[in-house]
């Protein structure tokens, strides 16, 4: 036979079976039970007496081979196993330990309350909805309470809530010293008994105002809460539901259809309600006698609610589910085998069990005899007149893998002492920007740290920042990534406006002296170091100092192909002409001596012909370049954090640097012939300018080799302008600035005459 075990709260367990008439007990569905048999007791909320009581309910022959010692010892722990239990089914109303979930030593135990890992959900969903992740915990001195506050602090551990305290009843108790909780959230996984102790003792110290959670398994008399500093706490209860005609039976079919029931007269007498004249009266309390009627409509739901009951269902769902289970167990029985019950045999019907009360409500039990979890959540109001209110506030459903939180948080009235939702945090959160770095004592406790440059963190207590993209970098506030800035050398920046400025000038000065020698072409100056070299030496000059314009501005494909092919292109010609005129100056002489014979290397065009090849191998320099690895536009994003720099890409490095090297080559080549003739007897003999020039055009090449590598960005770009314009305005001043000077200020120098005198006092010198 199954039995129903547990605490005994307030006698309610005779709503589900009547002794004094079986057949109100259950419906007509269950007549093959016989309920007369049942027998009640009343555990007394001792553990001892709840585990012993099932086993008198036993055959006669069981219950004395008990062994008794046996009993008292595993009770007080309860625990039991099989052999111990004599394979008695039991389903417990307020049993919520989770070792009863072990199936393979209670393979016989039922309950209609969830366990406590149901319960550990529950609160650790309701301090992550409110974000509670500091929390102290107040636990009774009982051997089963220290065991499930254990298991409660490893759950809360592991959903990363940490403790602030932990604490016993007796700890509390002992201790004379007012202790100081520094959270603000307590949760109480107590008992009732500790619980009224506990709030005595807490009426002495600084703990006005915290936030309380109870758990469901934790019940509270409304008087008792009534003088403790529960206002604006939160507890969680069993899902309410109604039982119907247990209003009824309890304040007018009860009392006077069973005047003599000892249970009716409990109940009615700790309610203050009407007793029946028959019940035996208390000499200290003056109560009314009952009449037809009475009711209870005038009763406060807070003292008693005869319309939603929470654990006196589980007791109603309890004693069903054996009504059920043997009311199977009997169908599939004839008649000589249904008073041959052996007590294990229940538990087939039982494991398998679902129906439906007559309430309406589902109840079936898992693979390890649990219900389903269902709670109420409920905000204890305070008023100044002493009343208490709870509140509504939130349910946990069943969910789909687990349980579901929801909860109204515009319906919660916290303590006066808080004006919004309280926290309950180690240290403050970490606003966006910043990052938590954990401290040694407790996971819950970090410090804040500002988020390194190039991340962010865009919300609360962030574990880690995040980086931002290559494109982006972060604010001042290092809460959201921004569009970094482009940088390059433009036109409005006053440095690329200074260039630009400067390389027109430069180009103007050639495009200027170019004019000049074509105004005078038929003048001696002119005449005398070959004007069509000099020409192509000034238009390349000219192109020469223009090309930094295209270095400056947002580049494009087409501006960077053309940069650096165009300043080396240009500067090969210039140089190349400055070789051809050393070279025939130096021709020119030698062939006029007798012993010479080179007459036939001299020819008309030959100085072409030195341009042309060295033209030829900048051209095979340039094509090579642009075939395998061409400048392209570059955004360069690792360069500056906060910046993209964008630049020309040289595409071959090596490319590059062969350019310049080639343009030292036939600059260095040229600086030994003209050095060579520099003394040669010619009026306007340009060899010693030319030595100057390029040994003005090698300085500045060779100084902008570590410049260049140097530096970085827009001022790399600048760099490179200001060498070009730089040796441009050198080859130009050191060549013509002595010739314009002749043509413009000393004319009377620019005669033949005057070439004759200089040709004779020079070859007089030699």
């Amino acid at each position: 036979m199954g039995t129903v075990s547990g605490s005994s709260v307030w006698h309610k367990v005779l709503q589900a079976a009547d002794t004094q008439d079986p057949q109100r007990a259950f419906p007509a569905e269950f007549q093959l039970i016989q309920v007369g048999r049942c027998r009640i007791f009343d555990s007394a909320q001792s553990a001892v007496t709840a585990v012993f009581l099932p086993l008198l309910f036993a055959t006669s022959e069981a219950a004395e081979s008990v062994n008794m010692k046996c009993v008292r010892q595993h009770a007080n722990k309860l625990k039991f196993n099989r052999e111990f239990c004599l394979k008695i089914c039991l389903i417990s109303y307020g049993t919520m330990e989770s070792y009863f979930d072990d199936k393979i030593q209670f393979p016989y135990f039922y309950r209609t309350v969830p366990n406590d890992q149901a319960q550990f959900h529950a609160i650790v969903q309701l301090l992550q909805h409110f974000g509670w992740n500091w929390v102290g915990l107040i636990t009774s001195y009982e051997d089963q309470g220290d065991q499930t506050s254990v298991e409660l602090e490893k759950f809360l551990l592991q959903n990363h809530i940490c403790l602030d305290f932990k604490y016993t009843v007796s700890n509390l108790l002992l201790d004379g010293d007012p202790v100081e909780f520094k959270s603000e959230v307590i949760i109480l996984y107590i008992s009732s008994s500790s619980y009224t102790k506990l709030m005595f003792e807490l009426s002495f110290n600084s703990t006005f105002g915290k936030i309380f959670i109870l758990p469901a398994s934790l019940q509270i008399h409304y008087q008792v809460s009534r003088d403790t500093f529960l206002n604006g706490s939160l507890m969680f209860r069993l899902h309410n539901r109604n039982i119907p005609g247990l209003r009824d039976f309890l304040l007018r079919d009860g009392p006077r259809e069973f005047p003599e029931n000892p249970f009716l007269g409990a109940i009615r007498k700790e309610k203050r309600l009407c007793l029946p004249e028959s019940f035996e009266p208390d000499p200290f309390i003056r109560e009314a006698t009952c009449n037809d009627t009475d009711s209870l409509n005038i009763m406060d739901p807070l003292i008693y609610d005869v319309e939603n009951f929470r654990l006196t269902y589980s007791i109603y769902a309890a004693v069903y589910a054996v009504a059920y289970a043997l009311h199977h167990l009997y169908s599939h029985r004839s008649h000589q085998e249904k008073w041959e019950l052996r007590p294990w045999e229940i538990n087939r019907y039982l494991r398998n069990l679902h129906f439906s009360t007559p309430g309406g409500e589902e109840v079936t039990f898992d693979d390890k005899g649990n219900v389903v979890a269902t709670y109420d959540i409920l905000n204890i109001i305070q008023f100044p007149n002493k009343r208490v209110e709870y509140v509504l506030v939130g349910h946990v459903y069943p969910a789909e893998g687990g349980t579901r939180l929801v909860i109204n948080d515009s319906a919660i009235r916290w303590d006066s002492r808080y004006a919004r939702t309280p926290n309950s945090l180690c240290n403050p959160s970490c606003p966006p920007g910043h990052r938590k770095v954990h401290k040694e004592r407790a996971k819950c406790c970090y410090d804040c740290a500002r988020c390194p440059e190039g991340e962010i963190s865009n919300g609360t207590d962030m574990a880690n920042c995040m980086k931002c993209p290559d494109d982006q970098w972060p604010n001042e506030g290092r809460d959201t990534c921004i569009v970094k800035r482009m940088e390059f050398l433009s036109y409005e920046d006053p440095l690329g406006f200074s260039l630009a400025i400067l390389a027109a000038i430069v180009s103007s000065l050639a495009a200027g002296t170019l004019g000049i020698f074509i105004k005078h072409k038929d003048t001696p100056v002119v005449k005398a170091n070959n004007q069509t070299l000099s020409f192509i030496l000034l238009l390349s000059l000219m192109f020469c100092s223009l090309c930094p314009l295209l270095f400056i501005g947002r580049p494009t494909e087409i501006s960077c192909l053309l940069c650096y092919i165009s300043f080396g292109t240009f500067f090969t010609v210039a140089i190349s002409t400055l070789l051809a005129k050393t070279f025939i100056v130096t021709l020119a002489f030698r062939v006029v001596k007798p012993d010479r014979k080179v007459r036939g290397w001299l020819w008309k065009n030959m100085f072409m012909i030195v341009v042309l090849l060295c033209f030829c191998g900048e051209g095979l320099i340039g094509t090579t370049w642009l075939a395998h690895s061409p400048p392209f536009p570059d955004y360069n994003t690792k360069l500056e954090a906060d910046k993209i720099i964008l630049r020309c890409n040289e595409g071959s490095v090596i490319a590059f640097y062969v350019q310049i090297g080639y343009m030292g080559l036939l600059a260095s080549f040229s600086f030994i012939v003209a050095f060579m003739a520099r003394k040669l007897p010619d009026a306007f003999n340009e060899a010693q300018y030319i030595t100057f020039s390029m040994l003005g055009f090698c300085s500045v090449w060779v100084s902008f080799i570590p410049a260049h590598l140097g530096t970085k960005g827009k001022y790399m770009v600048a760099v490179e302008c200001f060498a070009i314009l730089a040796s441009s305005l050198g080859l130009l001043s050191c060549i013509f600035i002595p010739k314009c000077y002749i043509i413009l200020i000393r004319p009377e120098l620019n005669i033949r005459g005057s070439l004759i005198v200089k040709k004779q006092d020079k070859s007089i010198k030699i």
